[in-house]
């Protein structure tokens, strides 16, 4: 079957240094472009993560040190990444969680912005949740009953992630095959930044999910503790949420101008 597309959509899997997205990095990433008219294209990169990969991770994925030691770095490729998804949605498995807020870690740090209006967001596995409570590979078997070989290489994960996709809007009738109903459907709670320090009220409007200021108005309290927007900026915290803490000041800032 063919996805029903308005735009085209990126399938994409990263293998990295782990699991924090503040501190980790990539070491491989492939990207599945699939255009409306149904033309796939695949890309994929090693990458030199510039920092040691862990022997417990290399075990998993199987990218050591020396596998990337002549590797280009993130930001030598991370404008040909740019170029190739910026006309484009996202699609993953655990990509909500993981893969997007890390690729925007990445992206940033590569001085490129990295942003996700205007973009819709797949996330497979929550799909798969949903609706079976399984892993990848149990999915790939379930719905497309095939083992998944090379698992944990991003390009095998990457295919897996499409065919799955494809075979569960054919499965269950109350799945539409519609780029938005997806994104909707594969959704969590929704975040302002990737990380979730940031959440929406039922209003619309961003608070603060962790702390001592959990559940509080970020526009409160910037206003009214000028010293917290400072330690969350000089804090370990994602660079995409300080990005966003930043662009909610200056909105803030910008409406009493008005």
């Amino acid at each position: 079957m063919r996805l029903n597309l308005s735009k085209p959509i990126c399938f994409f899997d990263l293998e990295t240094t782990g699991v924090n997205i503040t501190t980790d990095r990539v070491v491989e990433i492939a990207v599945l472009k699939v255009h409306p008219n149904g033309k796939e294209e695949n890309h994929r990169w090693l990458v030199n993560p510039e920092i040691p990969i862990p022997k417990e991770v290399t075990a998993i994925h199987g990218i050591s040190d020396e596998d990337v030691i002549d590797k280009p770095t993130f930001k030598d490729i991370a404008k040909e990444v740019h170029n190739l998804i910026k006309d484009s949605d996202l699609g993953g498995f655990n990509s909500n969680r993981f893969d997007i807020p890390l690729l925007a870690e990445e992206m940033l740090r590569a001085d490129l912005d990295f942003d996700m209006k205007n973009r819709l967001t797949i996330d497979v596995q929550t799909i798969f949740h949903k609706m079976e409570q399984r892993t990848l590979g149990a999915a790939y078997k379930f719905y497309c009953d095939k083992n998944l070989e090379d698992a944990h290489s991003a390009e095998a994960d990457t295919m897996a992630t499409y065919e799955v996709l494809k075979a569960q809007i054919a499965k269950y009738d109350e799945i539409e095959n519609d780029t938005k109903f997806l994104a909707e459907f594969s959704s969590r709670k929704k975040f302002a930044d990737f990380a979730g320090f940031i959440v929406y009220n039922k209003k619309g409007e961003e608070c603060f999910s962790f702390g001592k200021h959990k559940g509080k108005l970020v526009t409160e309290i910037l206003e009214n503790e000028p010293g917290y927007f400072g330690w969350l900026l000089n804090a370990d915290f994602p660079l995409y949420t300080k990005k966003v803490l930043t662009a909610i000041k200056l909105r803030n800032f910008n409406n009493k101008l008005l």
